[in-house]
């Protein structure tokens, strides 16, 4: 299974008509924030494959479809918003899915086995602009998602496939300025509940000889910036 990630930056390289013969065998796509909805729309009308996506902290024009805020309508419910306002995508935003649309060999058991992903939207509070939060606030809504994970575990014997959030955990590829820095969470989350992947946007790869794809512990963690590739079951060389 190969999909594709993508963050930040409209890619020229995607955001063309050509682009299923650049990447012919994608699939599923995965937008990992900050990215404008129309864009999100293009992926999916183009490669007509199951897409899922996260808010950052900027292009948040319809994050209040998904998400009770002060500029929320009365009565906006976040289901009838999914299916007026879904683009085509699934929001992830704080949910944890498994995803039968998108099947796996097991390489453990042989057999198929559906994607396990989980997503959480936003980082870490520095100007107490929307979407942000403390590490205590993310701590909490990660700790919601917890018991869909154990229920994971039980049936398929993992907790989760995937981990797509914006931000960065803390000290791998986030940066020390206020708005870069990532969650501490984050880095209990992967460590406890181990995700093949985490995938992540928010820090731009401005220097070719940044850091991009790096490992912690049991888990692959990628910053999806303009675009990135990644297959499951994992490449024996990425392990």
């Amino acid at each position: 299974m190969k999909i594709l990630c993508v963050s930040d930056y409209v890619d020229p390289l995607i955001y063309n008509q050509q682009v299923k013969k650049i990447f012919p065998d994608i699939d599923g796509i995965l937008c990992a924030g900050d990215l404008p909805m129309d864009y999100v729309d293009f992926i999916v009308s183009v490669f007509n494959k199951p897409t899922y996506f996260i808010f950052g902290n900027h292009n948040l024009k319809e994050f209040s479809y998904y998400h009770k805020t002060n500029n929320s309508m009365p009565g906006n419910m976040n289901k009838d918003a999914e299916m007026s306002h879904g683009h085509g995508a699934k929001y992830l935003g704080f949910k944890s899915s498994i995803e039968y649309d998108l099947q796996y060999t097991d390489p453990q058991t042989g057999k198929k086995t559906p994607l396990l992903i989980a997503g959480v939207s936003g980082s870490l509070k520095y100007n107490n602009g929307l979407n942000q939060y403390s590490d205590f606030q993310m701590k909490m809504k990660l700790l919601m998602m917890v018991p869909k994970l154990l229920i994971n575990k039980l049936r398929f014997g993992r907790y989760l496939d995937i981990f797509l959030t914006h931000a960065t955990p803390r000290h791998i590829h986030d940066h020390e300025d206020p708005c870069h820095k990532g969650f501490e969470s984050f880095n209990w989350f992967i460590e406890k509940f181990k995700p093949t992947y985490m995938v992540h946007g928010h820090i731009h790869l401005y220097d070719l000889r940044e850091e991009r794809v790096s490992k912690h512990q049991d888990t692959v963690v990628v910053n999806a910036y303009s675009h990135y590739v990644i297959e499951l079951p994992i490449q024996e060389e990425n392990k």
